[in-house]
C-alpha cells in the first residue's frame, strides 16, 4: 500500500509538471492519459469502505464542478454584447479599428447606468407622482402656440409639445415633496445632476487604473515577436470554418502590424527637414482651429439677432444655422487635419494620437465657443425674465388691491386664469437644453448621412462602375474608403461631453444618447464590414485604451465647469423647473438640511464647508497625490531595472551555452585534424580509463605525431606527472632521470634510448 501511494503521488506530480517537459506533444498526451487512468484507478482503492465511496463521490463532484465552471465561463463570454461582431471586425481590420468598437460598447454601458439614474430618480417620480399635463402653466402649451404645437417643423425644432414635456428642465415641479411617498424631487434632481458627473468620474478613473497594468504603446516588449506569432498564434479549439477564416485573417493582420512596427524602428530620416515640415503642419492646423472658432462665434451671435425677428420669415437654414455650421466643421476639418499630417510622417500609432488631439482641440474649442455665445444669450433672457417677473408681481398686487377694495375683504382667492393664458418667462434652462438636444440630433444625422453617402454610395460606385470606367477605381480615385478611427473616436467623446453638459437641462437627453449608441453599433459594424477596406498601413492599437480614457476624462472635467457655474452662480427661472422660487439652485440642499435633518447635521455641514478646513484638505490631497506619483515612478524604475537584470541574465546564459558549444566544436575539429592512430593511442574523454598498453599523455609516439590532452589545449605536459614505470640505470652523466646526451634530446624527437 505504501508503494502504491508513492506511485500515485509520483503520477500526480508528473501530471502537474507535464506541461514543462521538453517532450513531443504525442508523448505528452500518451503519458497524460496513462497517468490519469492510473490515478483514477488506484487512488480510490487506497480507501476502505465508506472512504472509497466518499472518494468516488468527491471525484464525481469535482468533475461536475469543472464542467459547470467551464460552461459558466462560456455563458459569460456569450453574454458580452457584440463580442462576435467586434472579433470579426478585429480579424479583418486589426486591433486599432476594433478598439473603437470596444470603446463604443463601454460608452453604451456607461450611458445605460446614467439613464437608469436619471429615469429612476427624476423622470419616473415626476410621471408617477407629479401633477398631470395641463394642471399648471409650466406643463401647458401657451395659447399662442397651441395652433402649431403639433406641426412637424415645430416638433423637429423641439418646440410645441416637446418643449413642455418631460424631456426638458421646465416641465418639473418645484414642490419640496410630491406624492404619497413625499419624494423630494428638487433635491433628487440636483443630486442626480451632480451624481452623474461623480459616477462617470469614478468609472473612468477605475477603468484607467485597471488598464494601466496592461500598459505599453502597442508594441511587443518581448523578443522573438515573429517566431511567437508564427508558432503560437493559432487557436486549436476553433471548429467553425467561418471562425477559422476570421482567425486566419487576424493572424495575417497581426503580421502586417508587426512588420510596420519593425520598419518604423529601422527608418532613417533627415531630422532638419522633418522638423521644418512638422512646424509648418502645426502652424496650418492652428490657423484652421482659430478660423473655426471665429466662425462659430459669428454664427451664434447672428442666430441671436435672428431670434428677435419673426420666425415665420426665417428660412430653415437661418433657423438651424448654428447646428449646421458646427456639424459641417466636424465633417470637414478632420480630413483636412489628416491631409496636413501627411507632412509629418509619424508612425501610424503616433500620427493617430496627434490626429486625435487636434480633432479634440477642434471639438472642444467649438463647444466652448458655442457655450460662451450661448451664455450671452442666457444673460439677455435673464434680463427679459426679470422684467416679466416684475410685471407679473405688479399685476398680482393690483389684482389683490382692487379685489380687496371692491369686496371689502382680506380673503382674496387666486386669479381665475387658465394655465395656457398665464404670462411666462423665457425659461432659459429649457432653451439651453433645446440647443444641446438639437446639437445631438444634428450630429447623429450628419454621422449617419456621412456613412451612407461617403462610404456606402462610394463603395457602390467603385464596385459596379469599375468595369466600365476609364481608370481603375479601386486603385485610384475614389477607391474604397478607410475607417476613420480618429474622427469617429473624437465624435463619440464630443457627443458624450454634450450629453454630460446637457443632461442637467434636458433629462431626456441621456435616453436619446442610449438609442444613438445602440443604433451606431449595428450601423457602423455593417458599414465597416461592407463598405470599408483595411488601412494601407495597418498598425497595432494600444494595449490599453487609456489614451481614449484620458481624453474622456478631460472632456468630463470641462463639461462639469458650465454645470457648476450654473448651479452656483446663475439664478433659476422664476416660473419653471424644480428650483423656481429660489435665489440659487444649490439652496435646495440648505433647505433640506434646515427642515428635514437634525441640527447637528447642519453644524457638521457648516464646519465642512469652512474655507479654513477645505484649504488644508486640498493641500493634503495634493501632497498625497505627489507622494503616490513619486512612489509610482520609483516602482516603474525598479521594474525597468529588474527587466534589465533579467535580460542580462538571459544573455549571459545564452553566451555561456554558445561558448560551450563553440568549445566542443573546436575540440571536435582538433580531433579531426589528428592522424589516423591505432585505437590504443587515441585520446580518450575526460574521466575515462585508458586501456592497457596505452602510452601516457605526452609520451613520444615513434617520433611521429603529437598526443594532446583533451582538457588542456595546446599546453605543455605537467612536469610533475605520476611515475608509471621503474627508473632506468644511471647514465654516464649521472643524471638518473634526464634523457641521455646526444642529438635525440627533447620530447618526441629522435629515437628513444635503448634499455638494458
Amino acid at each position: 500500500m505504501a508503494s502504491l501511494k508513492e506511485e500515485v503521488e509520483e503520477k500526480k506530480k508528473l501530471i502537474a509538471t507535464l506541461r514543462n517537459k521538453p517532450w513531443r506533444m504525442k508523448r505528452r498526451l500518451k503519458l497524460l492519459k496513462e497517468c490519469q487512468a492510473f490515478v483514477e484507478k488506484f487512488e480510490g482503492a487506497l480507501g476502505k469502505g465508506k472512504g472509497r465511496k466518499l472518494y468516488a463521490y468527491k471525484v464525481m463532484m469535482a468533475k461536475k464542478m469543472i464542467k459547470f465552471n467551464r460552461d459558466f465561463d462560456n455563458f459569460k463570454t456569450a453574454c458580452i454584447p457584440w463580442e462576435r461582431k467586434i472579433k470579426e471586425v478585429e480579424s479583418h481590420f486589426g486591433s486599432s479599428v476594433a478598439s473603437y468598437f470596444i470603446f463604443l460598447r463601454w460608452m453604451y454601458g456607461l450611458n445605460l447606468v446614467l439613464f437608469a439614474f436619471m429615469f429612476g430618480l427624476v423622470v419616473l417620480p415626476e410621471v408617477m407622482m407629479g401633477l398631470p399635463y395641463g394642471s399648471i402653466p409650466r406643463k401647458t402649451v401657451p395659447r399662442a402656440e397651441q395652433d402649431r404645437a403639433m406641426d412637424i417643423s415645430v416638433l423637429l425644432d423641439f418646440g410645441g409639445y416637446c418643449k413642455y414635456s418631460i424631456l426638458f428642465y421646465g416641465f418639473y415641479n418645484d414642490e419640496r415633496t410630491i406624492g404619497v411617498l413625499q419624494f423630494r424631487l428638487p433635491l433628487s434632481y440636483l443630486l442626480v445632476g451632480v451624481g452623474i458627473f461623480g459616477y462617470s468620474l469614478m468609472v473612468v478613473i477605475r477603468t484607467m487604473a485597471r488598464n494601466s497594468d496592461e500598459g505599453g504603446d502597442g508594441g511587443d516588449d518581448g523578443q522573438f515577436t515573429f517566431a511567437f506569432k508564427m508558432f503560437t498564434s493559432w487557436d486549436y479549439l476553433i471548429g467553425n470554418p467561418e471562425t477559422a477564416d476570421n482567425k486566419y485573417a487576424s493572424i495575417t493582420t497581426s503580421f502586417k502590424e508587426s512588420i510596420v512596427d519593425e520598419q518604423e524602428n529601422q527608418k532613417d530620416e533627415n531630422i532638419h527637414l522633418r522638423r521644418f515640415l512638422r512646424v509648418l503642419a502645426n502652424f496650418l492646423i492652428l490657423c484652421s482651429l482659430g478660423g473655426s472658432g471665429f466662425l462659430i462665434y459669428f454664427v451664434v451671435r447672428r442666430s441671436q439677432e435672428f431670434a428677435n425677428l419673426d420666425q415665420d420669415e426665417l428660412s430653415w437654414f437661418e433657423k438651424n444655422e448654428v447646428e449646421f455650421v458646427m456639424s459641417l466643421l466636424g465633417l470637414v476639418c478632420p480630413p483636412l487635419f489628416e491631409t496636413i499630417a501627411e507632412l509629418e510622417e509619424y508612425h501610424p500609432r503616433i500620427a493617430l494620437k496627434w490626429q486625435l488631439g487636434r480633432i479634440f482641440a477642434l471639438f472642444l474649442g467649438n463647444l466652448y465657443t458655442f457655450l460662451f455665445a450661448l451664455f450671452d444669450e442666457v444673460n439677455a433672457k435673464l434680463e427679459k425674465e426679470k422684467s416679466i417677473r416684475n410685471a407679473t408681481i405688479w399685476g398680482l398686487n393690483e389684482y389683490y388691491s382692487n379685489y380687496s377694495s371692491y369686496h371689502n375683504t382680506t380673503d382674496i382667492p387666486p386669479p381665475d386664469i387658465h394655465p395656457a393664458d398665464v404670462i411666462r418667462g423665457p425659461c432659459w434652462e429649457t432653451a439651453v437644453g433645446i440647443e444641446f438636444v438639437k446639437l445631438t440630433v444634428s450630429d447623429i444625422q450628419v454621422t449617419y448621412m456621412t456613412i451612407l453617402i461617403g462610404d456606402f454610395l462610394r463603395a457602390m460606385i467603385v464596385r459596379f462602375l469599375n468595369y466600365c470606367w476609364c481608370w481603375d477605381l479601386e486603385a485610384g480615385f475614389p477607391s474604397y474608403g478607410e475607417f476613420d478611427i480618429s474622427g469617429n473616436v473624437l465624435g463619440l467623446i464630443f457627443n458624450q461631453g454634450m450629453i454630460w453638459m446637457g443632461a442637467f437641462y434636458a433629462p431626456g437627453l441621456v435616453g436619446l444618447n442610449v438609442l444613438r449608441l445602440l443604433t451606431s453599433m449595428y450601423y457602423q459594424c455593417w458599414a465597416v464590414m461592407s463598405c470599408n477596406v483595411p488601412h494601407e498601413r495597418v498598425f497595432k492599437a494600444s494595449k490599453s485604451n487609456n489614451f481614449y480614457m484620458g481624453l474622456l476624462l478631460l472632456v468630463l472635467f470641462l463639461s462639469l465647469l458650465p454645470v457648476v457655474y450654473t448651479i452656483m452662480t446663475l439664478p433659476p427661472s422664476f416660473d419653471c423647473g424644480p428650483f423656481s422660487g429660489r435665489e440659487q439652485m444649490y439652496h435646495v440642499v440648505m433647505e433640506t438640511i434646515e427642515n428635514d435633518l437634525p441640527a447637528f447635521i447642519g453644524n457638521i455641514f457648516t464646519y465642512a464647508t469652512n474655507p479654513g478646513l477645505i484649504l488644508p484638505a486640498v493641500l493634503l490631497m495634493v501632497l498625497a497625490i505627489y507622494y503616490l506619483n513619486a512612489t509610482s515612478k520609483n516602482y516603474q524604475n525598479a521594474n525597468l531595472e529588474l527587466k534589465k537584470k533579467m535580460q542580462m541574465a538571459r544573455d549571459e546564459e545564452k553566451n555561456r551555452r554558445n561558448n560551450k558549444e563553440n568549445t566542443n566544436q573546436v575540440m571536435q575539429d582538433l580531433e579531426d585534424l589528428l592522424p589516423n592512430l591505432p585505437p590504443s593511442e587515441k585520446v580518450h574523454e575526460k574521466g575515462s580509463k585508458s586501456p592497457k598498453g596505452a602510452k601516457r599523455p605526452g609520451a613520444a609516439a615513434n617520433g611521429k605525431g603529437v598526443n594532446l590532452q583533451k582538457d588542456v589545449l595546446l599546453a605543455t605536459s605537467n612536469p610533475k606527472a605520476a611515475v608509471t614505470h621503474p627508473p632506468g640505470p644511471r647514465g654516464p652523466s649521472g643524471n638518473a632521470r634526464g634523457p641521455p646526451p646526444g642529438p635525440a634530446r627533447g620530447r618526441g624527437r629522435g629515437t628513444p634510448p635503448s634499455r638494458r
